[in-house]
């Protein structure tokens, strides 16, 4: 894993002390499973080539500038996120992290706790089930049609973005508030 930068922004996201912000995408539409090719390396499909860029355009204009990106190693993850990244002015550096395959959200949650305190914001991109659970685990608070649409599921190029006021190292059940849910309309 390579080493992670310190914060590319001086103040917290949410303007107090400790606060981060968590970016939660789920990867875009993949081809369905089959026999000939291994789950780790389904490709995109080509709605999820497409939808990929529209969450990379969400996340531009959506204010939330990230510090850094962990991504699962599994090429529909890594498509999605090298298809979104050009909407950024300045995209964040990114590190694909084996743990994140297939992965229940308690592993989830001790892969973001390892995260430098000096970043304040941060894109995880992976998996159902881990993601929706990790998302509906994280969201103690928040409006309430956000907080049940985080309940409800995580479509492919779902984004949900969350304010943890405690900080990485403080990451538990209920400590998070959505902030915004968005996925592309079909």
């Amino acid at each position: 894993m390579s080493k992670e930068l310190g914060s590319r922004r001086a103040a917290p996201a949410d303007g107090r002390a400790g606060g981060v912000r968590l970016l939660l995408v789920r990867h875009a539409k993949a081809v369905r499973k089959g026999r000939r090719v291994d789950d780790f390396d389904r490709e995109l499909s080509r709605r999820g080539r497409g939808d990929a860029p529209r969450t990379g355009r969400w996340l531009a204009g959506s204010g939330f500038t990230p510090d850094f990106v962990v991504c699962s190693p599994a090429r529909r993850t890594r498509q999605t996120w090298r298809l979104a990244a050009p909407a950024l002015s300045d995209p964040p550096p990114v590190v694909y992290d084996e743990r994140l395959y297939k992965t229940p959200p308690s592993e989830l949650v001790s892969v973001l706790a390892e995260r430098n305190p000096a970043l304040r914001a941060v894109v995880l991109v992976g998996h159902n089930p881990g993601i929706r659970e990790l998302a509906a685990g994280l969201c103690g608070s928040g409006p309430p049609e956000l907080l049940k649409r985080v309940r409800a599921g995580f479509p492919t190029s779902g984004v949900v973005l969350i304010e943890l006021p405690g900080g990485w190292e403080s990451l538990s059940p209920g400590s998070g508030r959505v902030i915004a849910c968005w996925s592309p309309t079909h």
